[in-house]
């Protein structure tokens, strides 16, 4: 089978009580992200960024928040099930990078922990997993922490 590249976005709203998942570790921060699962946007642009390599379509399609059974779903258990996904069309990840997009927290010390995560659930060495951090320099949503970005490139075989 020919090499296939996916390309993956998420956003998500910042709001104060909520838990911060993030890359399937849960992040200490006075806000967390809001949406209908627990809002990893690392995660969910992971997920789109395997499921438009395989010619699957989004994660909205395959995981709709409009169901129920996905209200405060655990992020990793959809990103298991998006690689069996694409593993059902006979495709395996060759490797993922990624990039987030948040002013704080630093997450420098919490990479380690993300690419061990991510590599367990998918089932693949962690040297196939780059995460990367930026900041927006204090500009737009991101600047003013109303939000967090998340952007990801996958290679499929």
């Amino acid at each position: 089978m020919s090499p296939r590249i996916g390309f993956g976005f998420d956003t998500h709203r910042l709001e104060p009580g909520l838990p911060f998942w993030l890359g399937g570790i849960l992040l200490e921060h006075d806000k967390g992200l809001a949406g209908h699962s627990d809002a990893d946007v690392l995660i969910h642009a992971i997920c789109d960024a395997i499921l438009g390599a395989a010619g699957l379509r989004d994660i909205g399609f395959h995981f709709p928040d409009t169901d129920p059974r996905f209200k405060g779903i655990d992020s990793k258990l959809l990103l298991k099930e998006t690689c069996s996904l694409a593993g059902e069309k006979g495709f395996s990840i060759g490797n993922i990078d990624s990039t987030v997009v948040l002013q704080s927290p630093r997450l420098s010390s919490y990479i380690p922990s993300m690419v061990k995560t991510l590599a367990e659930v998918m089932e693949i060495a962690e040297g196939q997993i780059s995460v990367k951090a930026k900041t927006s320099e204090k500009l737009g949503f991101i600047g003013r922490e109303e939000g967090v970005s998340a952007y990801a490139v996958v290679m499929l075989f």
